[in-house]
C-alpha cells in the first residue's frame, strides 16, 4: 500500500486510525508517521502549501492549513485552535488530508516536486528583493 492509498483510507474513516477529530490529534499522528518515515511523507509540504498560496510565509504547514481551512477565524496559526467548534476542526482535518493527498501525488512526480522547489525559492526571491526595495 502506497502513502496515496494509505492516507485515502485516514481520511475516510478517521476514528478507525485513532483520530478522534480535533486537528492537533490530526496533527500529532502526521507527525508520528512522518517521523517512523525519517521526514519522507512530509519533506517538501510546507513549500507546496506556500507556493500553491502563491505567497511568502514563515508559517509551518500546520497552521498553513488552518490558515486556508478557517480563513474567517480572527487568530492566526495554532491560536484559532481557541475558539474552534467540532464542525470547524472536523473541516480542518478533512482539508489536511485533502491537501496531503493532493501532495503525495505531486510528491511522487520527481518534476513536479522539482518545480515546486523552483517556485518556492522565487517566492522568497521575489519578498526578498520588495523588502531591500523598502
Amino acid at each position: 500500500m502506497n502513502d496515496g492509498n494509505f492516507f485515502q483510507l485516514v481520511r475516510d474513516r478517521p476514528g478507525l486510525y485513532g483520530l478522534d477529530g480535533s486537528y492537533s490529534n490530526a496533527v500529532t499522528f502526521l507527525i508520528g508517521f512522518d517521523m517512523a518515515r525519517s521526514g519522507g511523507l512530509l519533506r517538501g509540504f510546507t513549500e507546496w502549501l506556500i507556493v500553491r498560496k502563491g505567497e511568502s510565509s514563515s508559517f509551518g504547514w500546520q497552521a498553513l492549513v488552518l490558515e486556508e481551512a478557517l480563513p474567517d477565524v480572527q487568530r492566526y496559526g495554532w491560536n484559532k485552535l481557541k475558539q474552534l467548534t467540532p464542525r470547524q476542526e472536523k473541516e480542518a482535518v478533512n482539508l489536511l488530508l485533502t491537501l496531503l493527498l493532493e501532495f503525495i501525488a505531486v510528491r511522487e512526480d520527481v518534476l513536479a516536486l522539482a518545480r515546486v522547489y523552483a517556485q518556492y525559492e522565487a517566492l522568497h526571491i521575489d519578498q526578498h528583493a520588495r523588502s531591500a526595495g523598502e
